[in-house]
C-alpha cells in the first residue's frame, strides 16, 4: 500500500488498516514469535501469538513475550494514529502479569487510552485462551515529523 494510501485509513475500512499492518510487518522479533494479526484499526487492534516456543524454561509463557505482544500492538495502532510523515517511537512500557499461560494462544487487545498529536497511550489486555486476563501492558509512544532531525 503507497503511503497516499495510507493518509485514506482514517476514513477507510478496516480491512485497508489490517493490509497496511501486514504489508508494513512487526519486525523480526515479533515475526519470529508467531504473531498473528486478527484485528486492526486506530480504535482497537487484537493479535495473538502461541504459548509454545515462547515460554521461560519452567513453561511459562516468558514475561517478555508479553511485552512483545503488548508493544507491537500499541506502537503498531499508534503509527496507524499518526498518519503518513510522521512516526511514533516508545517512550515508555510496563507490564502486569496476573496470571501465567502454560498452552495455546494467548489474545493482546490494545484500546486507546491517549490519542494525541505528539502522543499515543495504549492499554493492551492479554487473555489466555480461556478468555482470563494472564497480564496488562501499557505503552506511551512519542509522535514525531519524519522531515524532523
Amino acid at each position: 500500500m503507497s503511503s497516499s494510501a495510507s493518509a485514506d485509513l482514517h476514513a477507510g475500512s478496516p480491512d485497508d488498516a489490517l493490509e497496511w499492518a501486514r504489508a508494513r510487518g512487526v519486525g523480526a522479533l515479533a515475526e519470529k514469535m508467531g504473531f498473528e494479526w486478527v484485528e486492526f484499526s486506530v480504535e482497537r487492534s487484537v493479535a495473538t501469538i502461541p504459548v509454545e516456543g515462547n515460554t521461560q524454561p519452567v513453561g511459562l509463557l516468558h514475561g517478555g513475550a508479553y511485552v512483545v505482544l503488548g508493544e507491537s500492538l500499541g506502537s503498531m495502532a499508534a503509527n496507524l494514529h499518526a498518519g503518513p510523515g510522521r512516526l511514533a517511537v516508545g517512550v515508555d512500557i510496563n507490564a502486569t502479569h496476573t496470571r501465567s499461560a502454560t498452552s495455546g494462544r494467548v489474545t493482546g487487545v490494545c484500546t486507546p487510552i491517549h490519542l494525541g498529536r505528539s502522543m499515543t497511550v495504549h492499554e493492551i489486555a492479554i487473555t489466555d485462551d480461556q478468555g482470563r486476563r494472564c497480564s496488562t501492558v501499557r505503552i506511551t509512544n512519542m509522535i514525531r515529523d519524519l522531515s524532523a532531525s
